[in-house]
């Protein structure tokens, strides 16, 4: 009874182990059939990924540093009287603009062209008698040549017309001084700009310490801005090699960024701060940009020559480097090492690439090298970035 009872059960492992052999070669069987070791196309069973690929570009990729700004005029003029005296007349309006030597104010001048007619009537009276002594001395020189006049009244007559002549030049520097001092009761514009607030009307009585008004230059006009300490090796190196383009934008809406020049780089740097001030000029006729105004800058510090720009979101960084994935042979996932030379928005001008490959953008996060991907829409299909790429961007 034992016996029977062993070889019911050896049968059963028998037929267990049998059918255990047929199912593992069916499942063989069906994993290399056609489209690949996977099964239909890819690996293990898996199909291809699908992922959306961009050709790069090849461009000139300005090197770009970011900063905010304040606009600050080249001159400011705080306009004061001279004198002490009355405003006869305003010639001027409050928020014009006015040209270098424009007629501003005009003051109380009576005494003061008083006091210059009675400098040149002095004068006046100097050299007549200048030329009285003059005609004296000739005539003595003739008497003494024909020993009617001592030699001694020769030379006290030329005494008195060198003192004469001396008087004459003093006056005419006092008289000059007299008309020095009227021409501060004409108040002109220094420079061409635009005139602030005028709180001072005809009647009123201004000294030297009293403001009239003033006067500040728009066009050109500055940009002050810091920049990051690490910047200022870049910065220097770009003013040597030679005009350094700086762009400032206002942020209005359909304003568009004005271009000036890298004007004035600080002597030192703030050691608090960790920053570098530096200074930008801009033509400004349209009067565009206005003191005090904040303003976006951008400073161009190099240009890459022809670099592949790839976007920001194709890019993956690991323990292993940076990398991207590219479309290899046979449609299958290809590691490509990079470096990113400069990021600009959206896009990084990178090195590692020859510019005709097929870089991976969106798809990537579930590629392994060799893996079998298929294509996705237009092959220039613009993807949204990652959250990794925005990381990568603002890195």
């Amino acid at each position: 009874m034992k016996k029977k009872n062993a070889g019911w059960i050896v049968g059963v492992v028998a037929v267990a182990v049998a059918g255990a052999w047929y199912l593992n070669k069916g499942d063989t069987a069906h994993a290399g059939g056609p489209g690949g070791q996977g099964g239909p196309g890819g690996k293990n069973g898996m199909p291809p990924t699908t992922v959306n690929v961009v050709a790069p570009q090849r461009q000139d990729v300005g090197v770009e540093l970011s900063a905010n700004g304040t606009v600050t005029p080249v001159r400011t003029v705080d306009l004061h009287p001279q004198t002490t005296a009355t405003i006869r007349k305003v010639h001027i309006r409050e928020g014009q603009f006015v040209k270098e030597g424009q007629v501003l104010f005009s003051l109380d001048d009576r005494a003061d062209r008083a006091n210059v007619a009675r400098a040149e009537a002095q004068v006046a009276q100097n050299r007549a008698t200048l030329a009285d002594l003059e005609r004296q001395y000739k005539r003595s020189q003739e008497l003494a040549a024909q020993n009617f006049l001592s030699q001694s009244a020769v030379d006290s007559l030329k005494s008195q017309v060198e003192a004469s002549r001396a008087l004459v030049q003093s006056n005419v520097a006092a008289t000059r001084a007299s008309q020095v001092s009227a021409s501060y009761t004409t108040i002109r514009a220094p420079m061409s700009g635009r005139v602030g607030a005028i709180d001072i009307h005809p009647g009123a009585l201004v000294q030297p310490t009293t403001s009239l008004t003033t006067i500040t230059q728009l066009d050109p006009i500055d940009v002050s801005f810091n920049l990051p300490e690490s910047s200022l090796g870049s910065v220097l190196a770009a003013s040597r090699a030679g005009k350094v383009a700086v762009q400032a934008s206002t942020g209005d809406a359909g304003a568009r960024p004005v271009t000036g020049e890298l004007k004035f780089v600080d002597n030192a740097v703030d050691a608090t701060a960790g920053t570098i001030r530096v200074k930008a000029q801009f033509a400004n006729p349209d009067a565009s940009l206005w003191p005090g105004q904040y303003v976006t800058t951008k400073v161009t510090v190099q240009t890459i020559r022809d670099a592949v720009v790839i976007p920001q979101n194709a890019i993956i960084t690991s323990t292993n480097g940076t990398f991207v994935y590219v479309v290899g042979e046979g449609m299958e996932a290809k590691q490509v090492k990079v470096a990113r030379l400069h990021g600009f928005g959206e896009y990084a001008a990178v090195t590692g690439l020859l510019g005709t490959e097929k870089v991976i953008t969106e798809g990537k996060q579930n590629l392994r090298p060799g893996g079998k991907v298929k294509q996705a829409g237009a092959p220039g299909a613009k993807s949204q970035p990652t959250a990794l790429a925005k990381k990568d961007e603002k890195a």
